[in-house]
């Protein structure tokens, strides 16, 4: 069993800033995920067991850092540059059977409870 408590949503006008946190009981493979009302879940971002290979969604390259702090069994999705497509509920997930980190939402064993993130333009 793997915990996550994700915090750090809210309201933001375009091009401004969060950070969102979600802190595990302990440490897996992490991504984040967001469902915009009416559509699918995609994927944001991702990183490894370690913290040494990160993967982005080509609509947050550049705009999204995600990042781990493996002492607190923590990671963090810092993004700017907001836009409002970027309006949605964030999720962090945990992939026990992945050490090198996955876009794939089939692979992650456990989600958050998911934050809010709304962008007003």
């Amino acid at each position: 069993q793997v915990q996550l408590v994700e915090s750090g949503g809210g309201l933001v006008q375009a091009g401004g800033s969060l950070r969102l946190s979600c802190a595990a009981s302990r440490r897996t493979a992490m991504g984040w995920f967001r469902q915009a009302p009416g559509k699918e879940r995609e994927f944001v971002s991702a990183i490894s067991w370690s913290g040494g290979s990160t993967y982005y969604a080509d609509s947050v390259k550049g705009r999204f850092t995600i990042s781990r702090d493996n002492a607190k069994n923590t990671v963090y999705l810092q993004m700017n540059s907001l836009k409002p497509e970027d309006t949605a509920v964030y999720y962090c997930a945990a992939a026990v059977g992945v050490v090198a980190g996955t876009r794939l939402d089939y692979e992650y064993d456990y989600w958050g409870q998911g934050t809010q993130v709304t962008v007003s333009s």
